[in-house]
This record gives C-alpha cells, sequence and structure tokens, in this order.
C-alpha cells in the first residue's frame, strides 16, 4: 500500500501559540515510516517547515504519489504532544486542500488522543488515533475495516465510536531513524540551547518515553505516560547516523532524562553536545 504521512506547514499567524516556533524533526512519523516499510508499504513522507513547502505544495506532493491512505500530525513532533499548539488550524487547512487526493485520512496528535470528538469534527477525517501513533498506524495499513482497530475514534451517522483507550507504545524495540539529508541540512535550530557558539545542525532523539513523576502542570494523562528506556544500541546508532550527517547538537525529547550511564559514556565519546529536560534533584 502506497502511505502519506505529512506533517503540515505550521505557519503560527494570529497563533497565540507561545511554544518553539523552529523546525524539528517529526518523530512519530520517522517511526511509522518504519514499521510501515518493515511491513512492505510504499511510504512519503513530507515536513512543511523542513521542506519548506506550504500546505498548497505538500498537498500537490501528495496527489502526485496517489497513496491510499493520508496521516497528518495536529502536532509538529513528538516533542510538542505536551505543549501543542491549541488550535486545528494548520492540519485543517492541509486536508481542505488536499480535498480526498490522498486516499483514507487519520490523524494523530495529541488532540485526538485527548478530545476525538471535536478533532473529528473540525478535521474531517476518516479516523483518529487515540494515542501514542505509530503501531496503530501500521494496523490501520493492514486492515481494510477499520471499525475494530484499538485506540481509534470515527464518527458513524454524528456520532462518536470509540474504540478503547489511548494507545502506549512498546517502544523499548524501536529502531534506529533515518532522516534525509536535506532534512537534517534544514535543521539549524539548536533546541533550548542558550551557551556559545553553535556549530553543526540540530537534531531530535528520544532515548525513553513517558515519566514515573506526576507534576501537576504536564500533559501526559492520555499519552506518553508510562516510563520505558528505548534499547541502547538503537540510540546510540542514531546519534552515529546522525554526526555523520552533520549533527552537532542533539536534543532529548525525553519527558525526564533520566540518568543512563551507558548513554552518557557513549556521548562523552562523541563530538556532540546534547541537550535535556530532567529534575535538578537527579543531577
Amino acid at each position: 500500500m502506497k502511505i502519506a504521512l505529512v506533517n503540515p506547514s505550521w505557519t503560527y499567524d494570529d497563533s497565540i501559540y507561545f511554544g518553539c516556533r523552529q523546525p524539528h524533526l517529526p518523530l512519530e512519523l520517522g517511526y511509522s515510516k518504519a514499521l510501515l516499510e518493515a511491513a512492505g508499504h510504499e511510504v512519503l513522507m513530507l515536513d512543511g517547515q523542513l521542506q519548506k513547502l506550504d500546505n498548497s505544495g505538500l498537498c500537490e506532493r501528495v496527489a502526485d504519489f496517489a497513496p491510499a491512505m493520508t496521516v497528518v500530525s495536529t502536532a509538529p513532533t513528538y516533542l510538542f504532544w505536551r505543549c501543542a499548539p491549541p488550535e486545528l488550524r494548520v492540519p485543517a487547512d492541509f486536508l481542505n486542500r488536499l480535498a480526498g487526493r490522498g486516499g483514507r485520512t487519520v490523524a494523530v496528535g495529541p488532540h485526538g488522543s485527548a478530545t476525538p470528538a471535536p478533532t473529528l469534527r473540525k478535521l474531517g477525517v476518516d479516523i483518529v488515533v487515540r494515542g501514542e501513533c505509530e503501531e496503530v498506524v501500521e494496523q490501520l495499513a493492514r486492515r481494510d475495516d477499520w471499525s475494530a482497530v484499538p485506540s481509534t475514534a470515527y464518527l458513524r451517522d454524528a456520532r462518536v465510536v470509540s474504540n478503547g483507550g489511548v494507545h502506549a507504545s512498546s517502544f523499548v524495540d524501536h529502531p534506529p531513524l533515518e532522516w534525509p539529508a536535506d532534512w537534517i541540512a534544514a535543521h539549524s535550530h539548536h533546541h533550548h540551547r542558550f551557551d556559545d557558539n553553535q556549530v553543526g545542525f540540530g537534531a531530535e532523539v528520544e532515548a525513553s518515553r513517558g515519566c514515573p513523576y506526576n507534576c501537576s502542570f504536564c500533559a501526559k494523562i492520555d499519552f506518553r505516560d508510562a516510563y520505558r528506556r528505548r534499547n541502547h544500541e538503537a540510540v546510540v546508532a542514531e546519534i552515529d547516523r546522525l554526526i555523520a550527517q552533520g549533527v552537532g547538537y542533539i536534543y532529548f525529547i525525553d519527558e525526564i532524562f533520566l540518568p543512563q550511564k551507558a548513554l552518557l559514556e557513549a556521548l562523552v565519546d562523541r563530538d556532540v553536545k546534547f541537550g535535556v529536560q530532567t529534575r535538578i534533584d537527579l543531577w
């Protein structure tokens, strides 16, 4: 099956969004692509910001590809699922311009995970994935009948049908991600870095997912909650690929970067700087 994975062209005109507006690697789409290709599907992955394509340009690429299914994210990357743009204006604009040329449509992201009904109605997609999306997207690609796919929601006669709760990915065995060289070359941003001169491209990597703490301000209730640690060899292999592409700074998007001796020792041995989010009492 031909499947398009799209991170729309994020613009923030008239938006109240206070998060970072620079391009970031769409990790959820990267994982989805890896799982889909391993299952034999042909995948087109697009990112509006990194490829400097507006939503019209993205739609033309999708239409030329003629997929049976198009997946669109409602947040720029997994990093921002916990502080997503509050409105659905950008993905809605992409879908309106696509106008049915991308096959069946799927929305992934925090909005459909937490509030599937308004997300379905505002976007007009065939289905939303609830929770961490990569494995559910692969299940959708395997089935013609989507009515019973777990951790999804859709509209039937204007009423929401929800299949179970939010999905939590196994995550620990996710393979090393590969990113196009031109995407990395367009990623000059070093996320949350405010120190000295920035050397090399930036990139995002995920070493763990979830958090054992329960801070009142964190939106991890409906997804990315249970703490899981990714296979060390896969994380290091992904980092080595990025360094070979000219990356000089890696930001770990983990909800909380708990100290991992093996990973820290591997980072010391490599010519790369890194940033994390953690608790000061852990270091």
